[in-house]
């Protein structure tokens, strides 16, 4: 089964590629050569962050996505292990809690650390459902924003979006260009599954 893909570019109105962030940086720089006076747009196919590159740069070499929140863990092969137990990769943060909270933490079996990630996960788990609503919403609200921010009925079918009211968002973004009705309907795909299935 392939794999989404990982980005998507926008020429005006309309998806001039999609897949593998490269392929997708050389279609728009062709794009871009053809029709210089044309706004050409590459997006995080799955959160819709945009993706900036330089056009000019015909080896596709200047790639730029959005940072990622918190530093990375280390690789596995940067530093050298000795005996003990295997690596984890933990990454050490700094967490602010209240006195009580530190001695319930305490008095957990495997200390406060496996405590916490017993926690987050449970809670990753037990919220699961309503963190895909929200990133559907989310990606697709970002897309919309700034592919149909301008074109009518735009707010009301951000506020479709946001309470889960399929019918009215498709019937609302009829009107849009088809690829970017088609990409944002399928943004929103998870966000307006949850009405259909309440129903």
């Amino acid at each position: 089964m392939p794999k989404d893909p990982a980005a998507i570019a926008f020429e005006g109105d309309v998806c001039i590629a999609a897949g593998d962030l490269a392929c997708v940086a050389l279609a728009a720089q062709k794009a871009a050569k053809r029709h210089q006076h044309e706004l050409i747009l590459i997006f995080d196919a799955a959160t819709s962050e945009p993706i900036e590159i330089d056009l000019r740069d015909s080896g596709a070499s200047r790639l730029s996505r959005p940072a990622a929140a918190g530093p990375a863990a280390p690789h596995a092969s940067e530093t050298p292990r000795g005996p003990g137990r295997p690596r984890l990769g933990v990454v050490a943060h700094e967490v602010t809690l209240l006195p009580r909270h530190w001695d319930w933490l305490a008095s957990q079996p495997g200390g406060a650390s496996v405590a916490l990630r017993k926690l987050i996960e449970y809670a990753i788990r037990a919220n699961a459902h309503k963190d895909r609503i929200r990133a559907s919403q989310n990606a697709a609200y970002r897309f919309m924003s700034a592919m149909a921010g301008n074109r009518v009925r735009f707010e009301d079918a951000a506020r479709a979006l946001f309470a889960g009211d399929a019918a009215t968002f498709h019937r609302l973004v009829q009107a849009w260009p088809k690829d970017i009705r088609d990409h944002a309907s399928k943004l929103a795909a998870d966000a307006l599954k949850a009405e259909n299935d309440a129903a």
